[in-house]
This record gives C-alpha cells, structure tokens and sequence, in this order.
C-alpha cells in the first residue's frame, strides 16, 4: 500500500541549529490552503492544493509524529521523544526551530499554545482516512464505497517505511494489525452481501500476509464455503493445521474444526427460485 526513504530521522541524530529569525510562538494568522494532505502510509509527503511541498528536512519527524497523534501532544514530551538524546533546553529549542520551519511551507499546519500542539483541523492525514474505513468495517456500518476496496492494497500498506523509532514502530504494529482484522471483517460482509468471491479475494490477501492467525483463516475457510467451493474449503483448513503443529506445535480450536469439517449445510435458497448447480464435491 513506495518508500520514502531518502531521509531516515532516528532518535539518535544530532541537535539541530536555531534559524537565525525570531521563532513565533503561535502558528501564522491565515488560513491553511485547499486539500492541505499529510501522508505518511508509504512515506512521508504534504500535498498543499494542487502541488506537493517539501518538507523542510529538520521539521520531517515532527510533522510526522504530529500526523500520527490526532488528539495532539504535550510540547515537552514531543520534544523529549524526538530529541531524546539532548538536554530538555536543547530539545524544547530543536521544536521551536522544527515549528519554525513547517510555517514556512505556505499553509499553517500546526496549532500551538503554552503546552501543546496539534496539526490545524483542515490538514487531513492519510492515516486517519484509513483508520476511519476500518473501523466503520469492523462496526458493521461500511458504506458501498468501504466494500469496494482493493483488499490487496489495504494488506500492502506501511507505515513510513524506512523509519525505525519506537513511535513509528508501535503505531505501524497497531494499524497493521487493524488493517488485518477489519479485512476479515471485509470478508464476512461481502459473504452476507451475496458476493462470496470477492470475500474470498478480501480475506485471502490477510492470511497471505500473517498465515498463522485462525480469525483470518476462519473467514477464508466460511468465505470458500460460502462460494460453494468446499473443498476448496476443508484444504485450506487442512494447510492451517500442518502450519499449527509444525510452528508452534498446536492444534485449530474446537471452533475452527467444527467449521471446517462439520456436516456440509444446504444453501438457503429464496422461495420460488430453482437450486442453483453447484459442484458435487465437498465435505
């Protein structure tokens, strides 16, 4: 779900420079631009209307952790954990600098007081959108438009990739987990929405990328039953199993088991519609 790598901020970088202009404390009076847009799944980018802006090089992390916490962060714990390396004066400076710099892209993006910071309401976030999607998914409220993603490039997607600090690394942990979880959850509406293939095609992607977890599997094993491919089906349950026993030497859950290999269930077919043919082998 394209790398930006040409610039890897660790916590380990050296304090940077004060700009030689006076530092405001609050961000410039105007207003942020059209479709102001922070990306930071395949890499970090600002779109600001119709053209990409650079980010200047010392504000790239604070931009992004900003990104990556919607509600807003307190000044000196963002400072402590971007510069975390330098004493509390140097840091809290090393923010007023990186601040200093984001007000001169052309669109304020930062609102700041005393104690702390966000990104301004307009600026949207990439992150955001997506985490929005899954969770009308998992809540069940998915819109036409949530159904019809490419569950391909959901499982494709990371989170500023070539970044190493903790905070990047734990929120990407988090989203690639929910990303997971709302891909089966794609599945399962798809299969009640009488699209059985494409809820197969959903939650395929999901056990490609983390086979070991039974939630996916269970989707795509209902999903195969669904589509009337049963043994299609009880194969893969067959393929989950031997990867049980021989990476962590367990069994499927009863649950899972009664699934795969119960008793094959007819299809609830509408009154007044013919059976519709369906191959003659299953489990």
């Amino acid at each position: 779900m394209h790398g930006d790598t040409a610039l890897l901020h660790n916590s380990t970088l050296p304090s940077e420079p004060l700009p030689s202009e006076p530092l405001p404390s609050e961000p410039l009076p105007s207003e942020p631009l059209p479709d102001t847009l922070v990306q930071v799944l395949g890499g970090l980018s600002l779109t600001c209307g119709a053209g990409t802006v650079a980010v200047p090089p010392g504000s790239r992390r604070l931009l992004a952790y900003l990104a990556l916490h919607p509600a807003g962060v307190d000044r000196r714990s963002a400072a402590g954990v971007l510069w975390p390396t330098v004493t509390e004066g140097r840091a809290a400076g090393n923010l007023r600098s990186a601040l200093w710099r984001l007000q001169q892209v052309g669109s304020p993006l930062v609102r700041t007081d005393r104690s702390a910071l966000c990104l301004v309401d307009d600026v949207r976030v990439d992150l955001r959108a997506m985490d929005a999607w899954a969770g009308r998914v998992l809540a069940g409220t998915a819109t036409g438009a949530d159904l019809a993603v490419d569950p391909g490039a959901i499982a494709d997607v990371e989170l500023l990739p070539g970044w190493y600090d903790d905070w990047v690394l734990a929120t990407g942990a988090r989203l690639r987990l929910r990303l997971l979880h709302a891909l089966d959850a794609l599945s399962r509406l798809l299969r009640l929405a009488g699209r059985p293939r494409e809820a197969v095609e959903a939650v395929h992607v999901a056990v490609l990328a983390e086979p070991l977890r039974e939630s996916g599997q269970r989707a795509l094993i209902e999903a195969h039953q669904a589509a009337g491919d049963w043994v299609a089906a009880r194969r893969q349950y067959d393929v989950f199993r031997g990867l049980l026993r021989r990476e962590i030497g367990v069994e499927p859950s009863p649950e899972l088991t009664a699934v795969a290999t119960g008793p094959r269930q007819p299809l609830a077919i509408p009154a007044g519609r013919p059976p519709r043919e369906t191959a003659a082998t299953g489990y």
